[in-house]
């Protein structure tokens, strides 16, 4: 599978360079040249990492990188032609994952886009659950497919939570109504039926032929790897 990277830089010949290389590795690459372009393109497609530079027009790195960290783990390389400590230690505070100062070396550089792709394919963070396009954050209750975020009830989250803690896992209707609204709930089994359904309203491409939320006719739902 070909890695999607984003480079954000206003300097159009260093654009360049750097996608021509990373295009040598077969990895699919977009550029933005300022820092609101930026912020549209992450919350528009999936990237497996930023080339992210410090100082651009409209909305500076920093503010990008902390921007897209309230929504994304995406990996994060800053470039900057600064070379101040305090620049660096303010990169990574914002949520950089690694800083590079102007001029650089691309074959430094590409060395360390693979190592974080590696890092970043082995772990990922406990209270995050992703599954193609949708990604759930268990500690901040917050839903997001392709990056756009998506706007849940409470029971729609657990419901959502519990199936994609368990994908290809088949939760009866009456297992689930008892999960999401206890034992002593006295409504019926339908409840979870129109919960589910509104649900795929929410987060399917196509709700009526739902790519995720799948039925086992009978028997209950399951969540689709």
């Amino acid at each position: 599978m070909a890695y999607k990277i984003l480079i954000v830089d206003d300097e159009k010949l260093i654009v360049k360079g750097i996608k021509f290389s990373l295009q040598q590795d077969n990895m699919i690459v977009d550029t933005a040249f300022d820092g609101e372009e930026a912020i549209n393109m992450i919350k528009n497609n999936n990237y497996d990492l930023l080339i992210l530079d410090l100082m651009l027009p409209k909305i500076s790195g920093l503010d990008v990188c902390q921007q897209c960290r309230e929504f994304s783990y995406v990996p994060i390389i800053m470039l900057t032609a600064k070379g101040e400590d305090m620049d660096k230690i303010i990169g990574l505070e914002y949520g950089a994952d690694d800083y590079m100062t102007k001029p650089f070396n691309i074959l430094e550089l590409k060395a360390r886009i693979k190592a974080i792709l590696r890092r970043s394919k082995n772990e990922q963070p406990s209270n995050l659950l992703k599954f193609r396009e949708i990604e759930i954050d268990t500690d901040t209750k917050r839903v997001f497919v392709n990056g756009k975020e998506k706007k849940l009830t409470v029971k729609e989250f657990i419901l959502l939570e519990i199936l994609m803690s368990n994908p290809q896992k088949i939760y009866s209707r009456e297992n689930l109504l008892k999960m999401v609204w206890g034992k002593d709930y006295p409504g019926d089994e339908r409840t979870v039926d129109v919960h589910i359904r509104r649900l795929r309203e929410k987060i399917e491409p196509n709700p009526s032929m739902p790519d995720y939320i799948q039925t086992k006719w009978g028997v209950g739902y399951y969540f689709k790897k």
